[in-house]
Protein backbone atom coordinates (compact mmCIF):
# COMPACT_ATOMS: atom_id res chain seq x y z
CA UNK A 1 0.00 0.00 0.00
CA UNK A 2 1.34 3.31 -0.71
CA UNK A 3 0.85 6.68 1.24
CA UNK A 4 1.14 10.26 -0.07
CA UNK A 5 1.91 12.87 2.20
CA UNK A 6 0.63 16.60 2.05
CA UNK A 7 3.53 19.19 2.69
CA UNK A 8 3.42 22.68 4.62
CA UNK A 9 2.59 24.36 1.78
CA UNK A 10 0.42 22.48 0.15
CA UNK A 11 -2.08 21.88 3.46
CA UNK A 12 -1.97 25.97 3.55
CA UNK A 13 -2.71 26.47 0.21
CA UNK A 14 -6.01 23.40 -0.27
CA UNK A 15 -7.15 25.16 3.46
CA UNK A 16 -7.12 28.83 1.50
CA UNK A 17 -9.22 27.55 -1.90
CA UNK A 18 -11.29 25.61 -0.19
CA UNK A 19 -12.47 28.13 2.60
CA UNK A 20 -11.80 31.31 1.56
CA UNK A 21 -14.70 33.47 0.59
CA UNK A 22 -13.12 37.27 0.70
CA UNK A 23 -14.88 39.90 -0.83
CA UNK A 24 -12.27 39.92 -3.63
CA UNK A 25 -14.07 36.44 -4.58
CA UNK A 26 -17.50 37.56 -4.54
CA UNK A 27 -19.30 38.67 -7.78
CA UNK A 28 -19.80 42.37 -7.62
CA UNK A 29 -23.34 43.45 -7.75
CA UNK A 30 -25.72 46.51 -7.50
CA UNK A 31 -29.56 46.37 -6.73
CA UNK A 32 -32.17 48.81 -5.93
CA UNK A 33 -34.75 47.53 -3.95
CA UNK A 34 -37.05 50.41 -3.45
CA UNK A 35 -39.08 51.32 -4.66
CA UNK A 36 -39.85 49.24 -7.55
CA UNK A 37 -38.93 49.99 -11.05
CA UNK A 38 -41.67 51.39 -12.75
CA UNK A 39 -43.03 52.81 -9.14
CA UNK A 40 -45.54 55.80 -8.93
CA UNK A 41 -44.12 57.84 -5.85
CA UNK A 42 -45.94 60.86 -3.89
CA UNK A 43 -44.52 64.33 -4.36
CA UNK A 44 -45.87 65.67 -1.16
CA UNK A 45 -43.55 62.58 0.70
CA UNK A 46 -40.08 62.01 1.43
CA UNK A 47 -38.78 59.40 -0.60
CA UNK A 48 -36.45 57.34 0.04
CA UNK A 49 -33.88 54.35 -1.75
CA UNK A 50 -33.01 51.21 -0.35
CA UNK A 51 -30.30 49.66 -1.67
CA UNK A 52 -27.81 47.27 -1.24
CA UNK A 53 -24.08 46.40 -3.37
CA UNK A 54 -21.16 44.20 -3.55
CA UNK A 55 -18.45 46.44 -4.70
CA UNK A 56 -15.85 43.19 -5.73
CA UNK A 57 -12.54 44.07 -6.15
CA UNK A 58 -12.25 47.08 -8.03
CA UNK A 59 -15.20 49.02 -5.91
CA UNK A 60 -15.00 50.83 -3.26
CA UNK A 61 -18.49 53.04 -2.86
CA UNK A 62 -21.03 54.23 -4.50
CA UNK A 63 -22.58 57.24 -6.23
CA UNK A 64 -26.72 57.47 -6.66
CA UNK A 65 -27.87 59.28 -9.60
CA UNK A 66 -31.08 61.42 -9.75
CA UNK A 67 -31.92 61.96 -13.96
CA UNK A 68 -27.91 61.44 -14.88
CA UNK A 69 -26.95 64.50 -12.04
CA UNK A 70 -24.82 62.86 -8.88
CA UNK A 71 -26.66 63.38 -5.94
CA UNK A 72 -25.11 61.55 -3.19
CA UNK A 73 -22.16 59.35 -2.33
CA UNK A 74 -22.46 57.10 -0.14
CA UNK A 75 -20.11 54.67 1.91
CA UNK A 76 -22.65 52.28 3.48
CA UNK A 77 -22.68 49.33 1.13
CA UNK A 78 -26.30 48.52 1.83
CA UNK A 79 -29.23 50.55 3.41
CA UNK A 80 -31.85 53.57 2.53
CA UNK A 81 -30.63 57.18 1.41
CA UNK A 82 -33.33 59.64 1.03
CA UNK A 83 -33.97 61.44 -1.78
CA UNK A 84 -34.09 64.86 -2.19
CA UNK A 85 -37.71 66.81 -3.01
CA UNK A 86 -38.39 64.98 -6.23
CA UNK A 87 -40.46 66.63 -9.10
CA UNK A 88 -43.61 65.54 -10.65
CA UNK A 89 -42.94 63.57 -14.01
CA UNK A 90 -41.02 60.56 -14.51
CA UNK A 91 -37.58 60.52 -13.06
CA UNK A 92 -34.01 57.84 -13.54
CA UNK A 93 -32.36 56.79 -10.34
CA UNK A 94 -29.43 54.88 -10.54
CA UNK A 95 -26.56 53.38 -8.02
CA UNK A 96 -23.26 52.92 -9.67
CA UNK A 97 -20.04 51.11 -7.76
CA UNK A 98 -17.33 53.53 -8.25
CA UNK A 99 -13.84 53.34 -7.44
CA UNK A 100 -10.97 55.42 -4.86
CA UNK A 101 -11.02 57.90 -7.66
CA UNK A 102 -14.84 57.98 -7.91
CA UNK A 103 -14.80 56.41 -11.75
CA UNK A 104 -17.23 53.86 -12.46
CA UNK A 105 -16.49 50.04 -13.05
CA UNK A 106 -19.18 49.41 -15.01
CA UNK A 107 -21.79 47.83 -11.93
CA UNK A 108 -25.21 49.40 -11.46
CA UNK A 109 -28.56 49.59 -11.30
CA UNK A 110 -30.92 51.88 -12.48
CA UNK A 111 -35.05 52.31 -12.55
CA UNK A 112 -37.30 54.94 -13.56
CA UNK A 113 -40.09 55.98 -11.00
CA UNK A 114 -43.39 58.67 -11.89
CA UNK A 115 -43.63 61.19 -9.11
CA UNK A 116 -47.32 62.51 -8.93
Amino acid sequence: MRYHTLSGNMIVALYVAIFSTGAAAATPYAKIHFPADGAKLDAMTQNRMDYEVSPGPNGDHIHLYVDSKEAAIVRKLSGSHPLESLTPGTHSLCIKVVNKAHVPIGVEHCIKVSVE
